[in-house]
């Protein structure tokens, strides 16, 4: 059995656990929930194989030993789920590769909680990094309120359509 943690969300039983393979159906039904991130994101609606992609997307130069693949459960659902890589893009650094929660379970506090509890899960990391879809304003109003800096929208780099995710970054004191 993996590790368990509670997140303090009043009124509601928040807990977050690596992924199980018992995961895939919930995290198939989620990622159809979240239909208006994989069209920022891609254009497309999600598929069969973007939760397979989980177990193995690493940014270029990440150790897999350092992923942490994690699920957010609100009251006994997969409400979520979190993709990390410690130590990138530098020692002591975390970097976010995805961070999804359902529609039903956004703007209650439950991302802000999660965030706030993991952080020091990951050794309190002074740099933060985050992807964002270009013009996903939910993500963007997100990482801001958390105090990440967005950068600037990447062009395409295939001259046409979407351009690429936007880089957030959090610099924290080694004292925050």
């Amino acid at each position: 059995m993996n590790e368990v943690w509670p997140i303090d969300v009043p009124g509601e039983r928040v807990l977050v656990r690596e992924v199980e393979s018992r995961d895939e159906g919930p995290l198939l039904r989620l990622f159809e929930e979240c239909e208006d991130w994989f069209l920022a994101a891609t254009g497309l609606p999600s598929g069969p194989g973007d939760v397979q992609s989980l177990f193995y997307a690493l940014p270029p130069g990440a150790d897999p030993a350092a992923k942490a693949l994690l699920v957010v459960e609100r009251n006994g659902e997969v409400a979520g789920v979190l993709d990390a890589v410690r130590d990138h893009p530098e020692p002591g650094a975390v970097a976010v590769g995805l961070f999804l929660l359902a529609p039903w379970a956004r703007g209650r506090g439950l991302g802000r909680a999660v965030t706030e509890a993991l952080l020091p899960r990951f050794g309190e990391p002074s740099l933060v990094t985050a992807t964002v879809p270009p013009g996903w304003l939910p993500g963007e109003r997100f990482l801001t309120r958390l105090g990440f800096t967005l950068d600037a929208p990447a062009a395409d780099p295939g001259g046409g359509g979407r351009g690429a995710p936007r880089r957030a970054v959090l610099r924290r004191s080694p004292s925050a």
